[in-house]
């Protein structure tokens, strides 16, 4: 089964982000728009979000959601560790009789090198801030100015009603 924590989370985090470089408001319902994402795996996702200091809400009707900290003090790991908890990206197989050198060895051995897979893909995650993806996205950005501020203004207009 697939999971889409990771990839949601930063996607609200980034969203979050530039939402405040441009002075808009965030909220769960803008942020599942945006992501055309159920409303409750975003308030899902908030919660660790909220618990590892990398957002801050504030309830209410004017409600809103914030960067709990700078984005050049906000890596990709963080957001990774903060949504999969302790989930490994790959299982091992449960130990079975030790009948020959495989079945005898194979356990420790796929455990050893998806142990250094994690550790790689985690120092990978921690070279990137968010602000770093931010100002990627924007480099990158196929789409002009007017197309965006008109598409970011109808999210927010239609996540209000």
């Amino acid at each position: 089964m697939l999971d889409f924590r990771f990839p949601t989370a930063l996607q609200m985090v980034l969203s979050v982000a530039l939402a405040e470089k441009q002075g808009l408001r965030s909220t769960s319902a803008i942020l599942a728009a945006g992501l055309e994402a159920n409303p409750s795996f975003i308030r899902k996702l908030m919660v660790p979000l909220t618990k590892n200091g990398i957002i801050v809400s504030t309830l209410g009707r004017n409600g809103s959601i914030h960067l709990g900290r700078p984005v050049e003090e906000i890596t990709l790991r963080d957001i990774y560790l903060s949504v999969i908890d302790d989930k490994r990206i790959w299982a091992a197989r449960p130990e079975g009789p030790a009948r020959c050198l495989v079945s005898a060895n194979a356990c420790w051995y796929f455990k050893s090198v998806v142990n250094e897979a994690e550790e790689a893909s985690l120092a990978v995650l921690e070279r990137h801030t968010v602000a770093d993806a931010l100002a990627e996205l924007e480099r990158g950005d196929k789409r002009s100015w007017t197309e965006y501020v008109a598409e970011t203004a109808k999210l927010a207009e239609a996540a209000d009603k």
